[in-house]
């Protein structure tokens, strides 16, 4: 059987492991990763080779690399980007845009289209007033794309670079036949959650953050209010979308960016699970302005339609099943912790 050759950047993050174990388990595939940081125990015996520096230095290295796929998942997050604007936009369009120059020379080259898989996410929106998010329930992806972050920002022009790369690049005169085009798609991720790497300090991470802190029986300053409520997801259904999405054939995509959703719930949602599963524990809220202020711009929800319609979307955790079978199990059991019931 040929092996498929896939790239990962940002391997050493929450997904980047999590699809990094995915692909060994799915077989068929020559993987690389990529970090500014050596890899994990978690990986270590999951991939072909590991570069480890600098992404924006180190994509030279990559152009004598025969990629089929390449899952762009490198970033500077949402938080640290607000502090460090300038090292974000470097590190999340000078990256971008040098993987994607590569991505659409081989292309053109070999005559066979890279498929370019994007994690983009919900920080692309943005929502003027509190009433506005209220009012405008799930979000097409058309809709309200004014990011107030620099990594909303930074995603949302990654984007539409994607879709130059993919459609124009080299673009010719109208009767000389295209240019072979890099194949981008990107998916829209909310708030992702996984029961087996500890939060990362994201913007979204306080639910996470909450139930770890409980397992632990320690208490824990929320840094939004209880009523604030964004779109969240399981780990594996993250990973199943960019799989599947992956997979899908280009003939049945209408478009090169998708929403995908799980479930939508609010602080206090999260407060509730964690008092009714974790015996003595305490949680208040003590909102941090610029956090707030981030979280409330993100819509309450997305419209993820488009995905069911086109590639058959559909998540296998809605929140019940993401507490009761993947998360709460699993931290219980790492912290030694039986909890209520």
């Amino acid at each position: 059987m040929t092996m498929k050759r896939a790239l990962i950047t940002g391997a050493c993050g929450e997904i980047g492991q999590a699809l990094a174990q995915e692909l060994a388990k799915k077989g068929g595939y020559r993987v690389v990763t990529s970090d500014i940081a050596p890899l994990p125990d978690s990986i270590k015996g999951l991939t072909a080779e590991h570069v480890q520096g600098d992404l924006v230095y180190k994509v030279k290295v990559f152009y004598d690399y025969d990629f089929d796929v390449i899952f762009h998942l490198a970033a500077s997050l949402s938080s640290k980007a607000e502090i460090a604007t300038e090292e974000a936009h470097r590190i999340n369009v000078e990256g971008t845009m040098q993987l994607l120059m590569l991505a659409a020379y081989r292309s053109e080259k070999y005559g066979k289209p890279v498929k370019f898989l994007f994690p983009s996410s919900i920080a692309a929106y943005g929502m003027p007033t509190l009433d506005a998010k209220k009012s405008a329930g799930a979000v097409k992806e058309e809709d309200w794309v004014s990011p107030h972050t620099m990594y909303g920002c930074n995603k949302l022009y990654c984007e539409k670079l994607g879709i130059y790369y993919g459609k124009y690049f080299g673009q010719k005169h109208l009767d000389e036949k295209p240019p072979v085009m890099l194949d981008f798609r990107a998916l829209r991720f909310p708030g992702l959650i996984s029961a087996f790497t500890l939060p990362s300090g994201g913007t979204s991470d306080y639910g996470p953050e909450m139930l770890h802190a409980a397992a632990q029986g320690k208490n824990y300053a929320c840094f939004v209010r209880p009523d604030t409520k964004i779109s969240f997801m399981a780990m594996p259904d993250a990973i199943k979308s960019l799989m599947t999405l992956m997979d899908a054939p280009c003939e049945k995509l209408t478009a090169n960016v998708y929403n995908v959703a799980a479930f939508a719930i609010t602080a206090e949602d999260f407060r509730q699970r964690a008092l009714k599963a974790f015996a003595n524990v305490k949680v208040t809220f003590e909102p941090n302005p610029r956090r707030q202020g981030i979280v409330d711009s993100w819509p309450e929800d997305v419209d993820d339609s488009r995905a069911r319609k086109d590639w058959n979307w559909k998540p296998d955790y809605d929140v019940d099943r993401f507490f009761e079978e993947y998360f709460l199990p699993e931290i219980r059991r790492r912290y030694g912790r039986q909890g209520r019931g």
